[in-house]
């Protein structure tokens, strides 16, 4: 495999950082991953800590190098991780379990595969415009399917935060799926949560993950998100990968898969120290945050399997 990748994650204008993402990669596939949690003190953290690190150890574990089947691979994560974070709540005494959203991909024998549930969000950009996207479960969603609201009514309406799936809480999630995508030489994949697809629109975003070079386009579209988010700017984060075919010649930040050995892997995650900002904007104490990670490694490996 042979792909340009780069990640980074934002609080904005927020106390803590909810958001989490990570990639991941053998030989022969490649994870990506982003979640945006929602609850109280601690909580959203921990549920899309939960998510992410979930899916991450789970496919170091099946992809060695390859997936048997991608699809059942993702169902199997996400409801996995779903328990998980359930557990976690059981084992707090919670009266509702914290939520996350997700969104997570899978690319493998030059085609990608993905899940998501709520309105973290998926792109496929092909020669500068966009193919694809996931379609949020959020309830403005519901109601510009049904003609009750327009694009630009509901980047404004009140509830457009509001979503009607998700990893955690007290129903179980609706995981949607795609269908399996061929991916070309140039082809662009990008992960985000709300807090960049929102203030940034489809007309930004393409424009900038049209530009040749990811690793400067995602920071400057973040950067781009907060400018327009103004005071009310959300944590902001982003995966975004270029496929190259073998016959090109890459990017010279490009990854090149071929010589890894076929237990190896690379592996990003944002951790809850990476992910913080000065202490005088995190309401979170370093005791607070190991003893939340102490019971997420717990939740995990009770669905380690």
């Amino acid at each position: 495999m042979k792909f340009t990748i780069y990640q980074e994650s934002r609080i904005g204008r927020r106390k803590n950082n909810q958001d989490r993402l990570a990639y991941s990669y053998s030989r022969d596939a490649l994870l990506m991953v982003v979640a945006d949690g929602m609850g109280g003190h601690l909580h959203g953290e921990v549920a899309s800590h939960i998510c992410v690190q979930f899916i991450t150890e789970a496919f170091q574990r099946d992809a060695r190098p390859v997936l048997q089947d991608p699809s059942m691979f993702l169902s199997r994560a996400l409801t996995n991780a779903h328990n998980a974070i359930l557990d976690y709540a059981f084992d707090k005494n919670l009266e509702e379990a914290p939520r996350t959203t997700v969104v997570a991909c899978i690319v493998q024998d030059g085609f990608a595969y993905w899940a998501h549930a709520g309105d973290s969000r998926l792109y496929v950009l092909r020669q500068g415009r966009i193919a694809m996207h996931t379609r949020d479960h959020s309830r403005v969603q519901l109601m510009m399917d049904q003609g009750l609201l327009n694009a630009e009514e509901a980047a404004r309406h009140p509830g457009r935060n509001r979503v009607y799936s998700c990893l955690g809480g007290n129903h179980a999630p609706q995981v949607e799926f795609s269908k399996r995508l061929p991916l070309r030489d140039g082809d662009v994949l990008a992960l985000c949560t709300d807090g960049v697809w929102g203030p940034l629109g489809d007309v930004a975003l393409t424009a900038g993950l049209s530009e040749p070079d990811i690793m400067q386009a995602v920071p400057a579209l973040l950067s781009r998100a907060e400018e327009l988010a103004g005071q009310s700017c959300d944590n902001l984060s982003m995966i975004a990968m270029r496929w190259h075919d073998d016959a090109t010649e890459p990017h010279a930040d490009a990854v090149s898969t071929q010589t890894m050995a076929l237990d190896n892997f690379t592996t990003q995650l944002e951790s809850f120290d990476t992910s913080r900002t000065p202490a005088s904007r995190y309401d979170i104490s370093d005791d607070d945050i190991e003893k939340a990670i102490s019971e997420i490694n717990a939740a995990i490996q009770k669905f380690s399997k």
